[in-house]
């Protein structure tokens, strides 16, 4: 199963998936709150840049390693520049994601500034994916807005190179659905209709039907979502994903009985203790 599949929607389904595929590598997917130190996202509430991340991530960093941080931020000088470049932006993308607990947002960062660079499609789209898999379980409105602006330049980026990969458009589109804010619910229908433009021209294409399903959740269609993530499952009937996104639905519906019957059907393809506990705990509730 594609790793650019891991999107979610619903916090309960969100945490059962991560739980099962990611274990404990996906970013914090809670509302920050202030932190002493100056945690990330403690001070964010309208818009945000990369200079805020930034400052508030280098702000918690010991002597010794904002040193080695500001070495490779000043060691283009001349020379190979862009490869230099190149180097230093990996070599920061691994400090930020091997060094510091939270520090995904600036890998994803400097791994996207590597990929555009590198201008390779794979590069760009590996990039462009670390946001949209994240960008889902994100609730802080003003980093959503700034991972949702880098996940779509880098797919437009590498749709530059390849205009006829249906993936990137997809996972283009996707980035509008799950980037919107409150207030331009437009965005949404934007997402889902590049999306449509693909499942239409190729409806046997199970990552365009996800990604319909899980537009027609974040806009409420649950019908629709319903009909979608069938298909998805009537294809790939171990896709643990949509399967547990059907009970999610139908959940939300009211629908009890049918969400019992696609979590019990969820629990015949997983063997995570922990897992299998949330989902008996769900269909408890329901019972």
């Amino acid at each position: 199963m594609k790793r650019q599949q891991y999107l979610v929607a619903g916090t309960g389904v969100l945490l059962l998936l991560a739980l099962y595929f990611l274990g404990h590598t996906v970013p914090p997917q809670h509302k920050p709150e202030p932190a002493e130190g100056g945690a990330p996202g403690a001070s964010l509430v309208k818009s945000i840049g990369l200079q805020d991340i930034l400052q508030a991530s280098q702000a918690r960093l010991t002597p010794a390693r904002l040193s080695y941080v500001n070495r490779l931020q000043q060691s283009v000088v001349r020379g190979d520049v862009k490869m230099q470049q190149i180097n230093a932006d990996r070599q920061l993308a691994t400090f930020w994601k091997d060094s510091v607990a939270d520090g995904f947002l600036l890998y994803a960062h400097y791994t996207g500034e590597a990929a555009k660079l590198e201008n390779s499609e794979k590069s760009l789209t590996f990039a462009a994916q670390l946001f949209l898999q994240s960008l889902r379980g994100q609730d802080n409105p003003a980093l959503k807005g700034w991972m949702a602006t880098s996940a779509k330049e880098l797919f437009e980026k590498a749709l530059e190179l390849n205009p006829g990969n249906d993936s990137t458009k997809v996972g283009l589109g996707a980035s509008y659905i799950f980037g919107s804010q409150a207030d331009n619910p437009t965005e949404v229908m934007q997402g889902i209709q590049r999306i449509l433009e693909v499942a239409h021209r190729d409806s046997t294409n199970m990552y365009a039907q996800f990604m319909l399903g899980l537009g027609g959740i974040e806009s409420g269609q649950f019908d629709k979502a319903i009909e979608r993530l069938t298909t998805v499952v009537r294809h790939q009937p171990a896709n643990i994903e949509a399967t547990l996104l059907l009970a999610e639905v139908y959940q939300q519906k009211g629908n009890k009985a049918d969400a019992i019957i696609w979590y019990g059907a969820a629990k015949k393809m997983i063997n995570n203790p922990e897992m299998l506990q949330a989902i008996d705990q769900r269909i408890k509730t329901l019972q």
